[in-house]
């Protein structure tokens, strides 16, 4: 095995702080013009850019980072969708951009389905870390995305689950 490689599980070494963007949340992906159902608002040109969205009769989404502590010092961060009150989004919008903005908190429903757990929506709130990046999910009432935001896992388990999917 190179010095490059994990002797752990095998892969590269590189490979082991992935950052995972989910371009649209699972209710969209599903849907049969998905983003691009009449109506649709996105805060950037293309899903995969955008922070904000509202599908008509899906709903709101706002974007998130749900960071995952794994074995050896490793992290994997995936870029989730969060859905939201519909009614709250023009809230978030109105401070997203301004200094307020360090101060929101976002209370919603995973909207992506995380691998290797799932949890496709379960509760969280997300506060925001940093200024110049979209807010982290910080908390669950659910006690499995609880765990999953404050445990350790298995660096391999993780990862396989991820290149699988």
């Amino acid at each position: 095995m190179s010095a490059d490689t994990c002797p752990s599980c095998g892969r590269a070494l590189d490979a082991h702080n992935p950052h995972v963007r989910f371009t649209l949340p699972d209710a969209v992906l599903d849907a049969p013009a998905k983003d691009r159902t009449p109506g649709t608002w996105m805060s950037h040109p293309t899903a995969r850019e955008s922070v904000m969205m509202r599908v008509p009769d899906i709903g709101a989404f706002v974007r998130a980072l749900l960071p995952i502590r794994l074995t050896e010092g490793h992290t994997i961060t995936f870029g989730v969708w969060l859905a939201v009150d519909p009614g709250e989004l023009q809230s978030i919008i109105a401070v997203w951009w301004e200094p307020e903005y360090r101060h929101l908190r976002l209370t919603g429903r995973l909207a992506n389905a995380v691998p290797p757990w799932g949890m496709l929506a379960a509760p969280v709130e997300a506060v925001v870390r940093d200024t110049d990046q979209t807010p982290y999910c910080d908390a669950s009432e659910d006690p499995q995305l609880d765990r999953v935001l404050r445990d350790e896992w298995p660096h391999d388990l993780v990862l396989a689950a991820v290149s699988r999917g």
